[in-house]
């Protein structure tokens, strides 16, 4: 019997995609089911290379007999989730959405494995966060594993939601759940409604690039496979029951994004045009990893100078991805 076959939960998006080419390539041994339900943000192109190599299922996580018979039929006996809406001015415009996929999707494939598995078993289950459920910070001091939920934005709430429930799991059924809880990634096959490539593919067509508010608010930057690594960690080293914030210490204005953007592609920064700022728009977020340093030994490897360059050069190669 394979003890290695995991179900990766919204694998056709941006940072599911990158990981599990990146798992393939690491455990070639491993078993790989993706479960995505396909809307907007997942692309079947994501897969294209790792396609022959996966086993992968069109369906709706929240969708509890069809997740259970999955489970069952594919003897799924780990589960690294990534599906969730996630964007904040979707969330805004269309709350519902992410209550019911982020939330109820999440604790439909937390019922499914604790049905299947049993209490005790050691079958891991990795719930994948953002950082965004801390809220928000002021200029000084970075979130760490025992700050607060504070979320600010439907969408922040429903991770928020979700973490709780995984955690929960942990507690009251003793499911080897792990949290992990990221900073901004960015990197290849991103979807274009996100500020990197969004503002890329505007500065290409010379069309203006719409920068909310001053443009001041800060983010912490991690490339995506750095991010893979660590979920890699988490899933095979990580302690049941824990959380671990994954960021790489590299804190950008937004402002300061689109102004190098525009530098590398020898943009004006005329095209820069100010918008009423994001609604509950936080202002800076900010990661101390030092948890996953110390207990897994991760570190990020790819300095945000370089990643920027490989990402805009990635995009610039590859514009079937912005259209």
């Amino acid at each position: 019997m394979n003890k290695n076959n995991i179900l990766v939960t919204g694998a056709a998006g941006f940072i599911g995609s990158n990981f599990v080419e990146y798992f393939i390539k690491k455990y070639p041994e491993y078993n790989i089911v993706i479960l995505d339900k396909l809307t907007y943000a997942g692309n079947m192109d994501n897969l294209e290379k790792i396609i022959d190599k996966i086993t992968f299922i069109q369906g709706d996580i929240c969708d509890y007999q069809f997740v259970k018979e999955l489970f069952v039929k594919n003897n799924i006996n780990g589960v690294i989730h990534f599906a969730a809406e996630s964007h904040v001015d979707n969330s805004i415009k269309n709350p519902f959405i992410f209550t019911q996929t982020n939330v109820i999707g999440t604790h439909t494939l937390l019922e499914v494995a604790k049905q299947i598995w049993k209490e005790g078993s050691k079958n891991k289950f990795v719930h994948i966060s953002t950082d965004e459920v801390y809220g928000t910070l002021k200029e000084e001091g970075f979130f760490t594993e025992t700050t607060p939920i504070n979320p600010n934005s439907p969408y922040s709430a429903s991770k928020a939601s979700s973490d709780l429930i995984a955690r929960a799991y942990f507690e009251t059924y003793k499911m080897n759940v792990s949290i992990t809880n990221c900073s901004n990634n960015y990197g290849p096959y991103q979807h274009n409604e996100k500020l990197i490539p969004h503002m890329i593919k505007l500065a290409l067509n010379n069309e203006k690039l719409p920068v909310y508010g001053d443009g001041r608010n800060i983010r912490d930057w991690l490339y995506v496979e750095d991010h893979c690594e660590a979920i890699d960690l988490v899933y095979h080293k990580g302690q049941a029951g824990q959380r671990y914030n994954i960021g790489g210490h590299n804190e950008k204005r937004n402002i300061d994004i689109v102004k190098l953007i525009l530098k590398s592609l020898g943009k004006s920064e005329d095209l820069i045009e100010f918008v009423e700022d994001r609604k509950g728009h936080d202002y800076r977020y900010a990661i101390d990893p030092t948890k996953i340093r110390r207990e897994l030994n991760w570190e990020p490897k790819t300095k945000f100078e370089d990643g920027i360059v490989t990402t805009i050069n990635w995009y610039i190669n590859n514009k079937k991805w912005l259209d």
